[in-house]
């Protein structure tokens, strides 16, 4: 289980990109609520703590549990469906501690999901590497990932179901879906999402929540007066952004018309923190994030493409991707592009439960890198896409 490892083979260019991001998000989260810094901090150093823990655990014997990691996280979210805690019309928490949200603690469980989730179909599909693209094997996986996603839109949480459906199709391609698979998948699932969205937005067809459906209307009705409140928030965080124009207007300013001041974006700290980087920090504060996620994402990538075999490659692509997923989707609804879906940024937005997961998730392509193929000698035994992009 445990390794010794040469300190020399660690990715400490991996963990400085980390710990720059979450002490920028600790600075931003500060300025959105001073009362929630502590707690943000506190989790910054206790996920390093699980990060360097798992970075020394051998991946590959953690693998050999796979069935089990699935069954657990089919429990966790079953559990969440009949005890969570709800909360703003949505059942996504788990109380510890505590009953009806009072007292202990809450955690998300979809958060350490995705990383279950991640770990289970790197192993599974480096399983089925010999016949990945025979029927049975696609609807076979295609399966296992229906019944926690079907699990997750219950709660309901429907931001997180796209999230994990993008990042499988993306784990499928990495590990080797031939490409007119993947033409006949996009055939047929382009014209489904568009004949949602006609239903959604031109019937009251009960497909998916009311408040879900009521952001989706507002965000293709944004000048119609009846989704006004909706729409608002986006608006003042587009304002905010550009407000800060290059440098921004310095942390923690006293400027009454700021967005945190004036309280004119509603949960500022978790799914609008980029409106909170682009006024106080300006386009400079903002391309340090995006370059800091890049810079990320891009060490997952590299470690994956000098993995010692399919599942470390694996990992590292979906932990990439959920990072890349989860990124895109923050900002382009802090800018305006995507209707309002409640997603925070990773490393960035208060939320202890998402900033743990990754944490954990970073662990394991930590551990994935100290096992590159140098360490076994050089030796290459596998080629996939990731090596020949």
């Amino acid at each position: 289980m445990l390794k010794l490892y040469k300190l020399r083979d660690y990715n400490f260019r991996l963990v400085l990109f980390l710990f720059l991001l979450s002490g920028l998000g600790v600075l931003l989260v500060n300025s959105a609520d001073p009362t929630l810094t502590r707690r943000q901090l506190l989790g910054v150093v206790f996920g390093a703590v699980l990060m360097v823990i798992v970075s020394l655990m051998d991946y590959s014997w953690i693998l050999n549990f796979y069935w089990i990691i699935y069954g657990l996280n089919l429990g966790m979210l079953l559990l969440v469906v009949i005890l969570g805690h709800t909360s703003g019309g949505a059942t996504r928490w788990l109380s510890i501690g505590g009953s009806d949200g009072g007292g202990g603690f809450q955690f998300q469980p979809v958060e350490i999901s995705k990383i279950l989730l991640v770990l289970f179909f790197a192993m599974f599909l480096m399983k089925h590497e010999d016949d990945l693209n025979t029927l049975k094997t696609i609807l076979k996986a295609v399966g296992l990932i229906a019944a926690p996603l079907i699990l997750i839109v219950l709660q309901p949480d429907l931001k997180n179901t796209i999230t994990l459906a993008v990042v499988f199709c993306l784990l499928m391609y990495a590990a080797g879906l031939k490409y007119k698979i993947i033409g006949g998948v996009f055939l047929v699932t382009v014209p489904l999402t568009i004949l949602m969205l006609f239903l959604i937005t031109q019937t009251n067809l009960p497909i998916i929540n009311e408040y879900q459906r009521t952001r989706i209307m507002a965000f293709f009705n944004s000048e119609d007066d009846e989704y006004s409140e909706d729409t608002m928030q986006q608006e003042n965080s587009v304002m905010a952004i550009g407000s800060g124009q290059l440098t921004g207007k310095g942390l923690n300013n006293n400027e009454v018309s700021s967005a945190n001041n004036g309280n004119y974006v509603p949960e500022i700290q978790t799914d609008f923190i980029f409106a909170v980087a682009g006024e106080e920090l300006g386009f400079v504060g903002c391309f340090a994030i995006v370059l800091l996620l890049f810079l990320i994402i891009f060490e997952c990538l590299r470690t994956g493409r000098r993995a010692k075999d399919r599942g470390g490659m694996l990992i590292c692509c979906g932990v990439a991707a959920l990072v890349a997923v989860q990124s895109f989707i923050n900002i382009c609804v802090a800018t305006g592009l995507f209707p309002n879906t409640g997603t925070p940024l990773p490393f960035v937005s208060y939320g202890l439960s998402s900033l743990m997961s990754y944490y954990i998730g970073m662990g394991f392509v930590l551990n994935i890198s100290l096992q590159h193929r140098n360490y076994y000698g050089g030796k290459r035994t596998y080629e996939n896409r990731l090596h020949r992009a």
